[in-house]
């Protein structure tokens, strides 16, 4: 990059020189520039000063690269009377999506995704992103798309102007293999999400994932997705990892395998049951909740764990597990909210 300017540089410096020269001569228009001979100003001027007279004369060509700039879909209305109904902004919005349908079929195209912005009169703006899971030009059912989000869309300032941008892609088409399905109607699953999100809100609609840390149930919740890869099928490989020593043994003598005998299942409470638990030399004695209460005939722990020290969402809890004289387990912790019930052995 720097050797390309210097050399533009350099060019530049000679053309002034030249035409410096030619100055002197009083040559000072293209048609006395012209009439020079071709010899004579290679001989006293150079090679880049017969570049200039073959310019001059016409005799030099240089091709021009044909550059196509990319076509925007955007469509946008100024309204002459600032908007407060969503009424008149659904007409636009539906004007748009005919007007831009008409032209991505007109280059075979569908659009992918569509971007909604809205001004406000305090000059500020609103813009929010839809992406089509099955990219289409249906003007119906990327209307239902909008007008879900805009059932609940509340503003404190009316609404000048509307705007909306489709991206285009090219229409996808996917060979599935010999047991791989697909969604029956992938838009109409965007249609409902985008129900649910309007009713409950983003961030209580989404994938869960489990999160990489030792805290219990911590997970979030992403996007969902519609991109239908292949996936391939989880292999179990069954090794010495997996089992104790003495959990199974060898069947060379014969014998069946002494499988070990079945432990009790935990039943999650969702969500957990605060609980008030009086301690006797600091460790439970009894426990009162809304579900199970008594006296607390045998313990195990605390079973102390910790995490996130580093930031804002540092935790800390002591697990115990508590057997009750009626005969019930329970799975208890504590934290700074006090103690909570996580479950009941069965």
């Amino acid at each position: 990059m720097a050797g390309s300017v210097k050399l533009k540089q350099r060019a530049a410096q000679e053309v002034r020189q030249i035409l410096q020269i030619l100055h002197k001569w009083g040559v000072r228009t293209l048609g006395q520039f012209a009439d020079l001979d071709k010899e004579d100003v290679s001989a006293r001027l150079g090679p880049e000063a017969v570049q200039l007279w073959e310019r001059a004369n016409g005799r030099s060509t240089r091709l021009l690269k044909l550059i196509q700039p990319p076509e925007s879909f955007v469509e946008r209305f100024e309204f002459d009377h600032e908007v407060e109904t969503v009424e008149p902004l659904l007409f636009m919005l539906r004007r748009f999506l005919q007007q831009l349908s008409v032209r991505l079929n007109a280059i075979y195209l569908v659009a992918k995704e569509i971007t909604l912005g809205i001004t406000f009169a305090d000059k500020k703006s609103y813009e929010r992103c839809f992406k089509i899971p099955q990219p289409t030009n249906d003007v119906d059912l990327l209307f239902r798309m909008l007008h879900t989000h805009l059932e609940n869309f509340t503003s404190t300032q009316p609404i000048i102007a509307v705007s909306l941008e489709a991206k285009p892609i090219k229409p996808a088409q996917q060979q599935f293999r010999l047991f791989e399905t697909a969604l029956r109607d992938p838009n109409q699953l965007s249609e409902t999400l985008a129900r649910l999100i309007a009713l409950l809100g983003s961030d209580h609609v989404g994938t869960p994932v489990v999160e990489e840390t030792h805290r219990p149930d911590a997970f979030h919740l992403e996007p969902f997705s519609w991109d239908g890869g292949a996936t391939s099928e989880p292999t179990v490989r069954l090794g010495p990892s997996h089992y104790s020593s003495d959990a199974i043994h060898s069947t060379d003598s014969g014998q069946a395998p002494r499988v070990p005998p079945l432990q009790p299942a935990l039943r999650r409470l969702r969500a957990n049951v605060s609980a008030s638990v009086l301690l006797n030399n600091e460790k439970p004695a009894h426990i009162r909740s809304a579900s199970v209460s008594g006296e607390i005939f045998s313990q195990n722990g605390p079973y102390l764990a910790s995490g996130n020290w580093w930031d804002e969402k540092t935790w800390m809890r002591s697990e115990w597990d508590l057997e009750l004289r009626t005969g019930a387990l329970l799975r208890c912790h504590q934290d700074q909210d006090g103690w909570q019930i996580d479950g009941i052995y069965d």
